[in-house]
C-alpha cells in the first residue's frame, strides 16, 4: 500500500510545529521581591497554602491586566493601580505586609513587617467598592448585632452555658468564651484582639509572632486587629479566593443551613436546587459579568442576592453589590415577627416602645422608626424580581411573590399566637419571664415560643421564598408549628391544675 497520500499532512503538522516552536511563551508572573522570599519559606513550611494561591487568580494577574478589561468585566473597583502593584500580581506580601502600621497585630518577620490578619480594609486597596457596600451589610456588623443586644446574649448564654442540677431546679452559667467561639461566633465573627507579642525558637532562628484572642476564625462580623469589621474569607476561602467557590450554595451553607436559617436545605429542595445539582458541572462559576441561560441555568445564592448579571448583549440585568440588603426588601428570619429590613446594618440599636432590643413589639407591631420604608421595600423588591425575569415571565414572578406575603403574614400571625400563650403563662405565674426580670429563655413553654418563631416560622418563610415546599409544611415547617401551639397550650393548662 502506498503511504505517499500521507505525506503532505506530515509536512503539514510539522511546519505547524515548527511555528509553534516560535511563538513566544506565555510570560511568567511576576512577583515582587517580597513576595518571592515568602514563597522561597511557606512553600516547604505550607506548601498546602501556596498551592492554593498558585491557583489563584491574584497568582496569575497584575493590577495593570486587572485595570484594561472592559468595564463589566473587572473584578476590581479600584479606579487605579495602588503604587508598587502595577505590574506584579497579587502575593503574600501584598495582603500580609499592606496597612501594615494599622494592624496591632504587625510584627518584623524576616526583614519585612508582616500581619497575621488580612482584613476587609487591606482587600479595600483594589476593591474599595466591595468594602464599602459590604460594611453597610448586616453581615459585617453580626458580632457587634450579638453580643451587644441583651435579649440576644442571654438565649446565647441559655443555649451555650452549662447547665447545673442542684437537686431541685437547674441553673445556667454564663457561657465560656471558647463555647462561645466555637458556636455562635463561628459565623457571626469573634473580636480578635493581640493578647502580647512572643518570641520563639524556630529553624530559621528567633522569631516574633502576635499571640491573639478570638483566633482562628473567618466569621462574617469577625472584629479584626486593625478596628474593621468582616472577613472577606467567609465567602472567599483563603489562599485561592475563588469566585466559582463564592458563587456556589455549599459556601453558603457553612451559616445558612440549621433550623433557624434553613436557606441552604430549602435551595437544595428547590427546582432550582435540582438544576444545580443536575447540570453545574456545565455552569461557568468564573464568567464576569454571569449570565443567565448562557453560564448557568438557575440561580444560586449569589445569582439572586450578590453577582452582576447581565445578558448576551451586555444589558445589565441587575448590578454586583456586597450589601446583601440591595435585594432584599423583607427581613424573613423572624425577631421573633418578619419585619422591613432595618435601615443601620447595626441592629443592637433598634430599640421597641416596650424597651427591648428588638425590631418588632412583642405583639408584632414593627418598630418603623428604625426599619425601612415602603418606598425601599418597593425599589427592593423590584430589584429582586429584577434577577427573577432574566428566566421567568412576569405572571409567574406576581405570582410567586404573592404566595410569599400570604406566607408572611400567616407566620406573623401564628407567632403572635405563641406569644399570647407565652404572655398569658408569665401573667397566671405558670413562668417567670419579663415582668420578673427573668430570662425569657429559660423555662420549658419559653423554649418552645423560641422554636414557634426561630425555627417553625423561619422554615415557611424561607421555604416560601426559594419554593422548597416540604420545609414549608413537614420539615420544621406548618405540621411542627401547629404541634407546638398545642404543646404550649398542654404546658400552660398543666401548671393551671398544679
Amino acid at each position: 500500500m502506498s503511504r505517499r497520500p500521507f505525506m503532505p499532512l506530515l509536512l503539514a503538522v510539522a511546519l505547524a510545529a515548527a511555528a509553534g516552536a516560535q511563538e513566544p511563551a506565555a510570560a511568567e508572573p511576576t512577583l515582587s521581591e517580597a513576595s518571592e522570599a515568602c514563597i522561597t519559606c511557606h512553600e516547604g513550611l505550607n506548601p498546602g497554602i501556596v498551592a492554593d494561591w498558585r491557583r489563584s487568580r491574584h497568582a496569575r494577574t497584575t493590577m495593570k491586566q486587572a485595570l484594561a478589561k472592559p468595564e463589566l468585566e473587572r473584578r476590581v473597583s479600584a479606579a487605579k493601580a495602588p503604587e508598587g502593584l502595577e505590574d506584579v500580581v497579587i502575593g503574600c506580601a501584598e495582603c500580609h505586609t499592606v496597612n501594615a502600621d494599622q494592624h496591632p497585630d504587625t510584627v518584623d518577620h524576616q526583614g519585612y513587617r508582616m500581619h497575621l490578619v488580612v482584613t476587609p480594609r487591606d482587600c479595600a486597596v483594589c476593591h474599595p467598592v466591595e468594602d464599602e457596600e459590604f460594611q453597610q451589610n448586616l453581615m459585617a456588623h453580626a458580632h457587634e448585632n450579638l453580643v451587644q443586644n441583651k435579649l440576644y446574649q442571654d438565649l446565647v448564654t441559655q443555649v451555650n452555658g452549662v447547665q447545673q442540677w442542684d437537686g431541685k431546679q437547674l441553673s445556667t452559667p454564663a457561657s465560656h468564651a471558647s463555647t462561645d467561639a466555637n458556636s455562635c461566633l463561628s459565623c457571626h465573627g469573634t473580636k480578635v484582639e493581640v493578647l502580647r507579642m512572643e518570641t520563639r525558637k524556630t529553624g530559621l532562628g528567633d522569631m516574633q509572632f502576635a499571640v491573639l484572642s478570638g483566633w482562628p476564625n473567618q466569621g462574617v462580623g469577625r472584629v479584626n486587629p486593625d478596628g474593621s469589621k468582616g472577613a472577606c474569607t467567609a465567602c472567599h476561602t483563603r489562599h485561592e479566593f475563588s469566585l466559582e467557590m463564592a458563587r456556589k450554595p455549599y459556601t453558603c451553607a457553612q451559616c445558612h443551613k440549621g433550623p433557624d436559617v434553613p436557606a441552604y436545605g430549602v435551595y437544595m429542595a428547590s427546582k432550582h436546587g435540582q438544576l444545580y445539582e443536575s447540570h453545574e458541572q456545565k455552569w461557568d462559576f468564573e464568567a464576569v459579568p454571569w449570565v443567565p441561560g448562557r453560564d448557568f441555568t438557575a440561580p444560586t445564592c449569589a445569582a439572586c442576592h450578590i453577582s452582576l448579571l447581565a445578558s448576551e448583549d451586555g444589558t445589565v440585568i441587575q448590578k454586583r453589590t456586597h450589601r446583601m440588603n440591595d435585594r432584599l426588601f423583607t427581613r424573613l428570619f423572624g425577631l421573633p415577627y418578619a419585619h422591613p429590613h432595618p435601615k443601620d446594618p447595626a441592629t443592637w440599636k433598634i430599640h421597641n416602645q416596650a424597651g427591648l432590643q428588638l425590631p418588632t413589639e412583642l405583639s408584632g407591631e414593627p418598630a418603623s422608626n428604625f426599619l425601612i420604608d415602603a418606598k425601599e421595600q418597593a425599589t427592593r423588591r423590584e430589584a429582586m424580581q429584577a434577577v427573577c425575569y432574566a428566566c421567568h415571565s412576569h405572571s409567574w414572578v406576581a405570582g410567586h411573590f404573592e404566595k410569599l406575603d400570604q406566607v408572611i403574614a400567616e407566620t406573623n400571625a401564628v407567632t403572635l399566637t405563641a406569644t399570647k400563650l407565652l404572655q398569658t403563662a408569665w401573667a397566671e405565674g405558670a413562668a417567670k419571664g419579663l415582668d420578673q426580670g427573668q430570662s425569657i429563655f429559660d423555662e420549658p413553654i419559653e423554649r418552645l415560643w423560641v422554636e414557634q418563631w426561630l425555627f417553625y416560622a423561619n422554615s415557611t418563610r424561607f421555604a416560601a421564598a426559594m419554593m422548597g415546599p416540604d420545609y414549608g409544611v413537614f420539615e420544621n415547617g406548618r405540621w411542627q408549628a401547629s404541634k407546638n401551639l398545642r404543646e404550649m397550650q398542654l404546658l400552660l393548662q398543666l401548671q393551671r391544675r398544679k
